[in-house]
């Protein structure tokens, strides 16, 4: 079936991080591995973990990683509008892989209709040109205080008649009560489009569930496809930041090196420090506190969407005082675009590029780098050497960043056992990152550590996304699934 197979899918989810990612990832690898032309989609997606495309548009990390599933090559029109908040109530708007302007809330319904024009198009590019295409939705189907101008999850469903399927995490408790209550709140058009269900992160004993099954399939007459297992150590490039805690840190029987990331408010590309993660003998936590950062082999100052306001919450919560002594005494801290703009002299806003109106801070001085923010966003996809090494990376900021002085280090500076670079993804190079972690070792006087030698962290990415396609082969109704693919939102729910 799957030769001539054509057709979309839907994956909505009961609330946030249920699951969709995971299950859109897991598919479109499954489908691919039986020789189908598959891609991804998300029509709006709201994250500050994003990525540059080999032809530099920006799109989310997730879609990103769900075409190197799909062992498609990544464009913009699999994420068409992207939202990046940089506060409660102002996001930076990317449309089609490039800057579009910025949207507060008062805004943003007067925006929405040309948003929606261009996802939908976006979404008729791609089903034109593949033969399957697996769309994720945000959020949940049922926000209905927004359903009137939805087009990321019924709307987008309404608009190519797709067949809708909702992933419930079980683990968080009430699933049964979240999937009921997801159909129900729907109006009938919508109902009609949703033709069964997925249980996520399963754990404990099979035949405890199977009750539950047959009632939430009596009441809803939908289907239950199947009931994906808890997979652990499972992390894959996320777009939410709740997923920061339980999803990177491998532990290690000897004494690790550890990694403490500083967790800003609007901490973006967190993503950065999974390649640290998944070397041995590297724990990686995040941090939000003095105490945090103490003991610590390597503080990590990510990248953030607000340099300026993420700089004032560091000072407010007491972080300037411990890192200033850790420059002091040759101790490592590695900055990454915003959190390399912060270790400099100053920063400045005078436009507003960053945050809507004109701002500037002296910065926490630890490295002679001054930036300001132009409007003109930067993307890109640089290569350089480092360490020895080649490197390559990818670049998305305002921040003009002059550098005056230090050691040259990708595109930013080093002084001492400070490193600062405006590049993204550089831990992915695996040479490069294992001399990385040997000289932070050696900074942080761990003549006891030594890095791996055979950690490679596209190999690491890859199992993961074999993982979840057998997951989906092994724990889901497949055949039910490429019957919805081809029958559209008009077959039959059972």
């Amino acid at each position: 079936m799957t030769a001539d197979l054509r057709g979309a899918l839907l994956v909505a989810g009961t609330t946030s991080d249920a699951g969709k990612s995971v299950l859109t990832t897991g598919l479109c690898r499954w489908l691919a591995r039986q020789g189908v032309n598959v891609a991804p989609f998300k029509a709006q997606n709201m994250s500050n973990n994003s990525m540059v495309t080999a032809d530099g548009a920006e799109i989310g990390r997730a879609q990103w990683v769900q075409a190197i599933a799909a062992r498609a090559e990544p464009e913009a029109a699999m994420n068409p509008v992207l939202l990046k908040p940089g506060s409660d109530r102002r996001s930076h708007v990317v449309l089609m892989g490039r800057p579009w302007g910025d949207l507060d809330a008062s805004s943003f319904a007067d925006a929405r209709s040309s948003l929606e024009q261009a996802a939908y198009a976006a979404f008729d590019d791609l089903a034109s040109r593949y033969d399957v295409v697996v769309c994720e939705g945000a959020g949940s189907p049922t926000e209905i205080n927004l359903r009137e101008h939805d087009f990321v999850n019924m709307g987008l469903a309404q608009h190519a008649q797709l067949p809708v399927v909702v992933v419930g995490d079980i683990d968080r408790g009430g699933v049964f009560a979240a999937m009921y209550g997801t159909l129900k709140l729907m109006p009938e058009a919508d109902q009609r489009l949703l033709r069964a269900f997925v249980i996520n992160k399963f754990r404990g004993e099979s035949s405890l569930l199977e009750p539950g099954l047959r009632m939430i399939e009596e009441a809803t007459e939908r289907p239950v496809l199947g009931v994906l297992p808890w997979l652990p150590d499972l992390w894959l490039d996320s777009e939410d930041a709740i997923d920061l805690e339980g999803r990177r840190a491998l532990r290690d029987p000897g004494v690790p090196l550890q990694v403490a990331v500083v967790r800003f408010p609007r901490i973006s590309n967190f993503t950065d420090v999974d390649a640290l993660a998944v070397e041995p003998g590297v724990d990686v936590h995040f941090v939000d506190s003095p105490e945090g950062v103490k003991g610590a082999d390597l503080v990590v100052l990510p990248g953030t969407r607000a340099t300026l306001d993420d700089l004032a919450w560091l000072r407010q919560r007491g972080l300037e005082g411990p890192l200033v002594e850790r420059h002091r005494g040759g101790e490592p801290i590695l900055g990454i675009c915003g959190g390399f703009q912060m270790l400099g002299q100053r920063v400045a806003d005078p436009d507003g590029a960053e945050s809507g109106t004109q701002a500037a801070s002296t910065g926490l001085g630890l490295l002679p780098a001054r930036t300001t923010f132009r409007r003109e966003k930067v993307l890109g996809r640089p290569r350089g050497h480092a360490l020895g090494h080649e490197v390559d990376g990818y670049e998305i900021h305002h921040g003009e960043v002059t550098v005056r002085g230090g050691e040259p280090f990708l595109d930013g500076c080093r002084e001492g056992a400070t490193w600062g670079t405006l590049w993204h993804g550089a831990f992915e190079n695996d040479g490069f990152r294992r001399a990385f972690l040997e000289q932070v070792a050696s900074d942080a006087n761990r003549v006891d550590w030594k890095p791996g030698t055979d950690t490679v962290f596209a190999d690491q990415r890859e199992r993961r996304i074999e993982a979840l396609a057998d997951a989906v082969e092994e724990h889901l109704d497949t055949r039910a699934l490429l019957d919805m693919i081809a029958s559209g939102g008009q077959g039959s729910r059972t």
